[in-house]
């Protein structure tokens, strides 16, 4: 089952503006956003009693000049941490005056995500306060009175060791995983990591086997240290994906370069079958329907840390290329970019997270699928969350009032039409549902998925990296053989 979020928190037309490029550095929750206008809400939409949208493009006055910058970021502009070239030389030689903390790759994917703004009004790494905020209450109050959504914690654990080499200093120095210097922490604080506190509040389970956890919790220091964040120069990982790593302030000049009078967003960690594209197809229909003239599709595939057995970055990069070259999803009405943030696993909780990313890079329509950012159990034989929450927590959670939920059918395979269709229960016999699962098994196996369940190009993508595996493989047990 999928649904589609509406995110409008659009101000009235004549106030939509971009922040300045190095809003002014201040303190955590130093930040006053202006109360949106809400525009008329179409009568189309009285079908959806719970929330209604408040944006619609017959509302908007012609002779305003629009920009698709249609949500502004939480706290009222973007909390932009990369200095500028100027300021480089001087941060460099600084880092070499204070104690340093070694940050792992999960770490430097934390500095990626807030240095661009994903997590606005975010300024560093968490400080104690805004912990216990976003652990107890998924949000964080700002200084006017505002709330915010902030549903997963981002933080930097330090060991015993580390700490007190720190001391009584108020400023660290940030190495990444190569051992230069990435970023100055100012003002910092330091204060306990309860992990098991962390993993319960996080995930609403403490058993052995959750991904993250074990990435990035169990194994790292018993303190956590915050403060404000002060990046050397963009991050980058010469991988050969970097042009796809675009940043929320790009992505929103993109929709402005494009004309985009609605973006809407779909995450994904999985290659893109054609019921994924028969939901993103159908939602640019509807919103043409409700008069849009151009929306864009932001096809958003999570880039950081993911679980061992998921798809690569890389194969589903190249997978989601073959979609758009095989005619699948329109290149013109299409942006394919990466969002940084690491994998959690932690179902209607993190779904919170990666709507509010979102409405930092200017989305105002989210398509959420069933069981967003779950798993199954990690030691029993059942999902870890109901599948259904997920929306649920959506249309409820604080800091996310204007995000309007707007039901789809399930999408599965006709075996009738031989296509990817919306269920139809009266003809159920006629429908075959294909899991992410059984699509990697039939990659591994070489099967062919039935035909019209993705398109030739991205299935031969699969196929061709589940045989390196094999080959791989292969070679491993013929050497230790020998």
């Amino acid at each position: 089952m999928a649904i589609l979020c509406f995110n409008p928190t659009l101000s009235s037309p004549s106030s939509l503006s971009f922040p300045t490029k190095h809003p002014q550095r201040v303190p955590h929750f130093a930040f006053f956003p202006s109360a949106p206008t809400p525009l008329t809400s179409p009568s189309s939409l009285s079908l959806f009693p719970k929330r209604i949208m408040h944006n619609s493009p017959s509302s908007r006055d012609p002779h305003v000049t629009r920009t698709s910058a249609l949500i502004d970021p939480d706290g009222g502009a973007l909390a932009e941490l990369v200095a500028s070239p100027s300021e480089r030389d001087a941060l460099r030689q600084e880092t070499s005056t204070l104690p340093s903390i070694s940050l792992k790759q999960i770490d430097l994917e934390w500095v990626h995500v807030l240095s661009e703004g994903w997590a606005s009004p975010l300024r560093g790494f968490m400080r104690e306060n805004e912990y216990l905020q976003c652990l107890h209450f998924n949000c964080l109050k700002m200084e006017d009175g505002s709330v915010v959504n902030m549903s997963l914690p981002i933080v930097l654990a330090i060991t015993d060791q580390e700490k007190e080499a720190i001391g009584a200093k108020e400023s660290v120095t940030l190495l990444g995983p190569s051992g230069s210097a990435v970023a100055i922490l100012r003002r910092i604080e330091i204060y306990p990591h309860n992990k098991e506190e962390r993993i319960a509040r996080t995930w609403g389970c403490t058993a052995p086997g959750l991904p993250y956890v074990e990435e990035a919790i169990t194994p790292t220091g018993n303190w956590l240290i915050g403060g404000d964040l002060q990046v050397i120069e963009p991050i980058k990982y010469n991988d050969g994906l970097d042009h796809y790593r675009l940043s929320p302030r790009q992505l929103r000049d993109e929709f402005d370069r494009r004309e985009a009078d609605a973006v809407f967003a779909f995450q994904l960690r999985n290659p893109v079958h054609n019921g994924h594209a028969l939901l993103m197809n159908d939602t640019r229909r509807r919103l043409l329907e409700m008069g849009y003239k151009n929306p864009i599709l932001l096809l958003h595939p999570l880039g950081g840390f993911v679980k061992a057995d998921d798809v690569p970055l890389d194969v589903r990069m190249e997978q989601h290329k073959k979609v758009l070259e095989d005619g699948v999803l329109d290149p013109e009405t299409t942006i394919v970019a990466i969002f940084p943030s690491p994998m959690h696993y932690a179902g209607p909780t993190e779904v919170q997270w990666h709507a509010k990313a979102r409405i930092n890079a200017g989305a105002n329509f989210y398509i959420v699928g069933r069981d967003p950012a779950g798993m199954g159990h990690p030691t029993e034989k059942r999902d870890l969350y109901n599948p259904d929450h997920g929306k649920k927590v959506l249309s409820m959670a604080v800091g996310l009032e204007k995000l309007n939920i707007l039901p789809f059918k399930v999408a599965a395979y006709d075996q009738v039409a031989k296509k990817m269709a919306f269920f139809e229960p009266s003809r159920s016999q006629d429908f075959l549902f294909i899991s992410g699962t059984k699509m990697r098994n039939f990659a591994k196996t070489g099967e062919n998925p039935p035909d019209g369940f993705m398109c030739p190009g991205g299935w031969k993508v699969l196929v061709d990296y589940y045989n390196s595996l094999q080959s791989e493989e292969n070679v491993v047990k013929t050497t230790v053989g020998a």
